[in-house]
């Protein structure tokens, strides 16, 4: 855009309301519309599995900024509206209430939605899933009667559900089809530390099994437990299902854009249409961070969704420059806090830096002999400093990261790589 026109921003989760929000910031004065078929104010997705769960936090503390800030923006918010079609050759938008909103440039932070257990009894009473607020009010309350959880998916979001709810009393089953948690994330090193400090709060781990059916009780209404193919039953009065996310490109295939497992963008975020930029979970991008040969990359984290959103405000304000962000993401389990920087997987080495035994541990990965990522479990400085030493492409040997004597934060002051 060569003056202020109408920015129309899909999507009112982390991603889209950055993308308002840093175009003020870069002096955008032009219209800026945020439609989001959820309605409220734009809020917060990771203390949903956390501080609000357990309690600690109300609505109001995840909001990302109070009504006023809208106001005060001029910052137009649709929430509670659908987007129903893209009218690329006519510029606008049409909303599932008829009305056509049109814009100079689209930008699509559709986010993604929770991936659906397509077995038998899925629709029972007592199955949830935890990705919005709506989503989070009603697992706490069910919570609060729950004597005993299956949890499908030893992922992220299943196991801050697992450490909420062992940390209250409930009996907690997790059932994972791989042979670790967080088995597509982590080394097998992090992995088997947070088995062990999950099962030391009681946490049952059942891995290798594949959830079939939920089971329901007389009438079929509530849901009992889960039935694993191998004949398996675990019974439970609330099973919490966290298989992963698919996401939300339909609008921009129907639209004709190329779309891969996420809507295709370039290395500036912008779709095969030029007026169409895409961000966040929904958006499959390059990444120098990759492994080669891999190809485009769909990143799901509050990092990646306010950096492109950032990266997108400032080319349309003016200032294009390539995204190339370095990722990071964390996780909140009970006492332990895990940070990742990088993308580890795959690798062939990794090495431990600091103290398992004393809860407190890095572990550094490499890939063809390059450091490719680095997972810590409350040692907040090695984050740092492993996002330092990824962004700058500073070399580091295993051997190095594993010597305690090895000064880090040092090294990670060295100059720029060529």
């Amino acid at each position: 855009m060569s003056r202020p026109g109408t920015v129309l921003v899909l999507g009112t989760g982390q991603a889209g309301f950055q993308v308002a929000a840093s175009l003020r910031e870069e002096g955008f004065d032009g219209r800026v519309v945020l439609v989001g078929d959820e309605p409220g104010l734009p809020y917060q997705r990771p203390p949903l599995s956390k501080a609000y769960l357990t309690g600690k936090a109300d609505a109001n503390a995840v909001r990302l900024r109070p009504d006023k800030f809208f106001a005060e923006h001029r910052l137009e918010l649709r929430a509670g509206e659908r987007a129903a079609r893209i009218d690329r050759a006519g510029r606008r938008v049409a909303l599932a209430s008829g009305e056509a909103i049109p814009y100079d440039h689209l930008v699509l932070a559709l986010g993604a939605r929770n991936r659906a257990l397509p077995v038998p009894g899925a629709g029972l009473d007592g199955v949830a899933q935890l990705r919005t607020l709506g989503d989070a009010e009603a697992l706490r309350g069910r919570l609060d009667a729950a004597r005993q959880a299956v949890v499908v998916g030893a992922g992220f979001i299943g196991l801050e559900f697992a450490a909420v709810a062992a940390a209250r009393g409930v009996a907690v089953t997790v059932v994972e089809a791989a042979d670790r948690p967080m088995a597509r994330s982590l080394s097998p090193a992090m992995s088997a530390f947070f088995r062990g400090a999950h099962e030391r709060q009681d946490v049952r781990f059942v891995f290798g099994a594949t959830v079939v059916r939920v089971l329901g009780g007389e009438g079929g209404g509530l849901a009992t437990g889960v039935e694993t193919a191998d004949g398996r039953r675990f019974p439970a009065d609330l099973v919490l299902v966290g298989i992963g996310v698919v996401p939300n490109a339909e609008l921009a295939a129907e639209a004709g854009l190329a779309v891969a497992d996420g809507i295709a963008v370039d290395e500036h975020l912008a779709t095969d249409d030029p007026a169409i930029s895409a961000i966040g979970d929904c958006a499959r991008h390059p990444c120098r961070f990759a492994a080669a040969g891999t190809g485009p990359t769909r990143i799901e984290s509050v990092q990646n969704a306010v950096d492109q959103a950032r990266c997108v405000a400032a080319r349309i304000a003016g200032r294009p420059a390539p995204y190339g962000a370095v990722p990071w993401f964390w996780s909140d389990q009970g006492a332990l806090k895990l940070q990742i920087a990088g993308l580890a997987t795959p690798h062939e080495r990794a090495v431990v830096r600091g103290d398992p035994a004393g809860g407190a541990f890095s572990v550094f990965c490499f890939r063809e002999g390059r450091l490719v990522g680095v997972e810590s479990v409350n040692r907040p400085l090695d984050h740092v400093l492993a996002r330092k030493l990824l962004a700058n492409g500073i070399g580091l040997a295993p051997e190095q990261a594993a010597d305690p004597r090895f000064d880090l934060k040092a090294h990670a002051s060295v100059p720029r790589a060529a």
